[in-house]
């Protein structure tokens, strides 16, 4: 179960860390995704920090800050369900694999972290 846990967690580390970076830089895709689900542009800094916060609170699980990992994960979760939502809520379905990917991911860690 350690390999799976590490290996989820870094795989969500790595996917949200990934994405923090292209809303911080307003890769094009983010714009477009956004502008289609009603997310302003404006709000792309802090949905990227809050990205940016659950990969080093997940990063900070897997060296040893046991609650911190699951608060991370537990904050992912809700965040691309959130996602999910906005999704769904603007009808928005050619594109909805990609929150769902890092919602499966979030959810994947936080079920794993909350094992140990």
């Amino acid at each position: 179960m350690d390999i799976a846990y590490v290996l989820v967690t870094c795989a969500a580390v790595l996917a949200n860390g990934s994405i923090a970076a292209a809303d911080i830089a307003k890769a094009p895709f983010v714009l477009a995704n956004s502008a289609e689900v009603g997310v302003p542009r404006t709000w792309l800094p802090s949905l990227a920090l809050l990205k940016a916060a659950g990969a080093v609170g997940l990063l900070l699980g897997l060296f040893g800050v046991r609650p911190l990992g699951i608060v991370a994960a537990a904050g992912l979760v809700l965040f691309y369900a959130g996602a999910m939502t906005a999704h769904v809520r603007a009808r928005v379905f050619h594109n909805i694999a990609f929150p769902g990917l890092f919602l499966a991911l979030a959810v994947g860690a936080l079920v794993l972290a909350a094992a140990r």
